[in-house]
């Protein structure tokens, strides 16, 4: 495997192209997702809403994910990987292009429309991306692939709560002009997607495991149901704390809301980014479910801290926990897929569709800190980060016995 290209097969065929291609797309996303953490803050301040109401940002993108799984996943079965990504970087393009009318409308209920339609576009491209990254090479490097694509996510995420915290609250509050280029940008890349053509990958069964997953069905596999729960829950975490990082910032360390979201963008983001680099690289000596479980493990002590231990130190357990996060999504993501055999396709869509998870944990969090108080809120991200670690430890034992 080594001596093997990371994009290279055996029988020589070398996937450089439309692995760099299909890697720009997890930039986009990542910015489309980052961004909310400080347009959550920003509506908070301009309308006057509350923190659970505010969360409603986060739960009718995450919602879209629910809703459009299934069909982004029909769409990509019948039609293929690219007409995915078109289909899914049209829908981003135009529910950006809507927050043009929507700061004229100024109405909360239309941003949430228009963020509802680029949560249907991301559901597609991240149905499409997500499994396509994983077969672009050999089966054994699947999970380092994904975390280096994934990298580039964790860029987006950078760029996110820096350009949204420059134009809300550092520009004079708006909200049309971000939105406005990015869906030009994304609606250029979406011309440029339908100009080139990517090659299309069947899902074939490659060993004997994965035909017996076949045989029995894709819900009597273990490692994916499990994997499953664990990334629904995941994705719950990490927008909990995404959604919230901001407001724990100015109340529990003294922070003003546009420094805070600079911290978000280089400091948190930014450790999120070297996390998932450095995932990929330290998966070539160690094995990626060695690796989550101490990742897992990581983050439940950092939000233990977060929650005990409000101010400074809880402020800097709280970035740390990015860190922790980092390589959590394609390591998940990448062992439930891995022995799903001819059904990769299909199973892709379920664990997309588990991103609804990013719907719930916000509005929880939110309910809990506007009865108690805001580091309480982050027992949410606790519970998750527990549940995942028995999951990365009992993978070995679950690949053997099919029980949880």
């Amino acid at each position: 495997m080594e001596r093997n290209s990371l994009v290279k097969t055996k029988e020589g065929k070398n996937f450089l192209l439309p692995f760099i291609l299909i890697t720009s797309l997890f930039f986009l996303w990542g910015f489309a997702h980052s961004i909310l953490d400080v347009l959550n803050k920003h509506f908070q301040d301009t309308m006057e809403i509350t923190r659970t109401r505010s969360a409603l940002i986060q739960a009718v993108v995450y919602g879209g994910y629910f809703i459009m799984a299934l069909p982004a996943g029909n769409i990509i079965r019948r039609f293929g990987y690219r007409a995915g990504v078109l289909t899914g970087l049209v829908l981003y393009g135009i529910g950006a292009l809507l927050f043009i009318p929507g700061g004229r409308i100024g109405s909360f209920e239309f941003f949430l429309f228009s963020l509802f339609v680029i949560g249907c576009g991301l559901t597609c491209l991240e149905t499409a991306a997500n499994p396509y990254v994983t077969v672009l090479g050999e089966p054994e490097g699947s999970e380092r692939r994904l975390n280096l694509a994934q990298s580039f996510n964790g860029l987006g995420w950078i760029c996110g709560p820096l350009v949204g915290g420059l134009f809300l609250f550092a520009g004079g509050g708006d909200v049309s002009t971000p939105y406005a280029i990015i869906g030009c940008i994304v609606l250029a890349v979406a011309l440029i997607f339908f100009r080139v053509k990517l090659p299309e990958i069947e899902d074939s069964p490659t060993s004997h495991e994965e035909t017996e997953t076949d045989k029995k069905g894709l819900w009597k596999e273990a490692t994916f149901t499990f994997g499953l729960i664990s990334l629904f829950l995941y994705v719950a975490a990490q927008t909990g704390i995404n959604s919230f990082f901001i407001n724990y910032a100015t109340e529990a360390a003294g922070v003003s809301a546009h420094e805070a979201s600079v911290w978000l963008s280089f400091g948190g983001m930014g450790l999120f980014m070297a996390g998932r680099m450095g995932g990929s690289w330290i998966m070539r000596a160690i094995r990626a479910e060695k690796v989550l479980t101490g990742c897992a493990l990581g983050a439940a002590a950092s939000m233990t801290a977060v929650i005990l231990l409000p101010g400074k130190v809880g402020w800097y357990c709280l970035l740390l926990c990015f860190l922790c996060e980092s390589v959590m999504f394609p390591t998940i993501f990448a062992l439930a897929l891995r022995k799903v055999g001819g059904h990769k396709k299909r199973a892709s869509s379920f664990l997309i569709m588990s991103i609804v998870g990013g719907a719930v944990a916000p509005i929880l969090m939110g309910y809990i800190a506007d009865s108690s108080s805001m580091a309480t809120g982050f027992i949410i991200p606790l519970s998750c980060f527990v549940v995942i670690a028995i999951y990365a430890a009992r993978y070995g034992n679950i690949q053997k016995t099919n029980k949880i």
